[in-house]
């Protein structure tokens, strides 16, 4: 794991403090956007709090992440068993078509049925998240060593003990790594429920697109690119945890 030094090296506090400033200061930037976009008479969003607007954002992705993740990893467990292998290769088609279809797409096709709420836009997300967590599910199983199976199998373990104390502890490392795609892709791909009624961070994006006002879209990105860019720091250093118990747990071995 990579250790800094000291703390104002480290890029995941500075990130998080630069968050924190625009969605608690957005206003106090009010000069800056003026003196960018001078043309505009409301410079900075102001419908909603972007507080609110991050936390309805991680809420939305949250939710359809936890749906993929046990799905995801569930149909990858299944088809790895042995009454399940001869059904992979639909899962592994049926999941992949399923994130072929955009998301706007499946949300065009869902609101009629649903309404304007946040259901279409979690069926969405849960279809574009859940390929990287079946794939990272079967190569991390995949990759635990048939030795290790074995010398479980001698110490008298059933298969749903070496499931759980052996395969997925670790396959834990790629598994996280899949969940970890999964979960950036769908902070980004969250901002489109906004044009089904959802609140999101797509909501400033939305209105500035369709108002012709630039400093309300680069509001909106920003805060989403440093979510995503904190939430990759996080599961990165959550993956190299993981990747060093998995090293140690096999050299104990």
């Amino acid at each position: 794991m990579k250790i800094y030094s000291s703390w104002w090296r480290d890029p995941l506090p500075w990130a998080v403090a630069l968050l924190l400033a625009l969605v608690f200061g957005m206003n106090h930037l009010r000069w800056l956007f003026v003196a960018w976009f001078p043309e505009l008479d409301r410079p900075v969003y102001q419908q909603d709090s972007f507080f609110s607007l991050v936390e309805a954002h991680l809420l939305l992705v949250g939710v359809s992440s936890l749906i993929a993740v046990l799905i995801g990893v569930s149909a990858g467990v299944a088809v790895t068993r042995g009454a399940g292998r001869e059904f992979r290769s639909l899962v592994e088609t049926v999941v992949a078509v399923g994130q072929t279809f955009p998301p706007v797409a499946v949300l065009a096709v869902a609101v009629p049925v649903m309404g304007f709420s946040e259901q279409p836009a979690i069926i969405a997300l849960v279809l574009y998240g859940l390929l990287p967590i079946l794939q990272g599910t079967l190569t991390g199983i995949e990759s635990v060593p048939a030795a290790t199976r074995e010398v479980a199998q001698g110490v008298g373990m059933n298969r749903w003990q070496i499931l759980w104390r052996v395969e997925l502890p670790l396959a834990a490392p790629v598994i996280v790594a899949g969940i970890r795609t999964s979960v950036i892709i769908n902070i980004g791909t969250a901002a489109i429920a906004s044009t089904v009624g959802t609140k999101t961070l797509g909501s400033p994006i939305i209105i500035g697109l369709s108002g012709f006002n630039t400093a309300y879209v680069i509001q909106g990105a920003v805060v989403v690119a440093l979510l995503a860019i904190i939430t990759d720091m996080l599961f990165e250093r959550w993956v190299r945890y993981l990747t060093a118990w998995r090293a140690l747990s096999s050299s104990a071995g």
